[in-house]
């Protein structure tokens, strides 16, 4: 749909992911002319306000991860009437891992303007500073916290070459670190980044290994992990694929939905795999 200049706008503002010193202009400028400021939480948002020395007059709403579904007509329908709308999360980008890209996909779609103030991103910020190649990356946020299917999501990265930026919370860390070491091996070399741009900033840069016995004492503060890609490796053959069909069987996957899985993750034909598995199945009930 095409998006009129008439109507109002939906901004996406980026906020300090730490140091105060971080908020743009831009931002400042935003936060006192927006007709409406929608925050993932409205009581961090007035303490940043506060802190930044601005008096806010605009009607300030919540837009958060639970309500976001059910407010999007009303944001949308208010930027349609003309408002301008500054959209913040608690930390970084709006839409990062955090509310906001249900509106901007509904918005879109309804013909709204949709822009940013960018900023403050904790994603770029720890890949930046890992050491580790920025060339390709891929941002995968939060594992599940299930050990199953975080295993699960891991798997689907065995092959993965870019660089992996991932987000975990300080009590989970040693957790994470332990089913990254199972995916990816023990000497994989990653970084940990904790409290970035704030007083307390450490990123610590070993094998995953090491980072796994510095953070089992615990560990605080906001979290980032960055994983190097995986080397270019030969593709995998039939007799290589036919334990990880039968590890997923055994897991409760019907045969056909494994083999389909393992065929597709690792660029298998599913049609030999399949004929591999039903020959295996054969000889074994000799």
């Amino acid at each position: 749909m095409q998006i009129s200049e008439n109507e109002g706008v939906i901004v996406l503002g980026a906020t300090p992911i730490g140091n105060l010193s971080d908020a743009s202009p831009r931002l400042r400028e935003m936060m006192t002319s927006a007709d409406i400021i929608a925050a993932e939480d409205t009581r961090n948002f007035h303490h940043l306000a506060h802190a930044l020395g601005i008096k806010i007059t605009a009607k300030v709403m919540s837009l958060h991860e639970h309500n976001e579904a059910h407010k999007l007509s009303e944001v949308i329908e208010l930027a349609a009437q003309g408002a301008t709308i500054l959209v913040v999360s608690d930390a970084g980008m709006p839409a990062v891992s955090d509310p906001g890209y249900p509106l901007v996909a509904a918005a879109l779609s309804a013909g709204v303007r949709v822009t940013a103030v960018p900023g403050p991103s904790a994603v770029l910020t720890a890949l930046a500073l890992s050491g580790l190649p920025t060339g390709r990356f891929t941002f995968e946020g939060f594992l599940p916290r299930k050990a199953g299917e975080r295993r699960k999501r891991l798997d689907t990265l065995l092959h993965e070459e870019r660089t992996m930026v991932f987000f975990e919370a300080p009590h989970r860390l040693s957790d994470f670190l332990d089913a990254a070491i199972e995916a990816f091996g023990e000497d994989r070399q990653a970084a940990v980044a904790r409290e970035l741009t704030k007083k307390f900033e450490e990123v610590r840069r070993d094998s995953l290994g090491a980072l796994k016995t510095w953070a089992e004492p615990g560990v605080r503060g906001e979290i980032v992990v960055v994983i190097h890609g995986a080397e270019e490796a030969e593709p995998a053959t039939i007799e290589e694929l036919l334990p990880k069909v039968s590890d997923l069987v055994e897991q409760g996957t019907r045969m056909k939905q494994a083999v389909a899985e393992v065929a597709e993750k690792f660029g298998a034909k599913k049609r030999d795999l399949y004929e591999a598995v039903l020959a295996q199945r054969h000889e074994a009930k000799k």
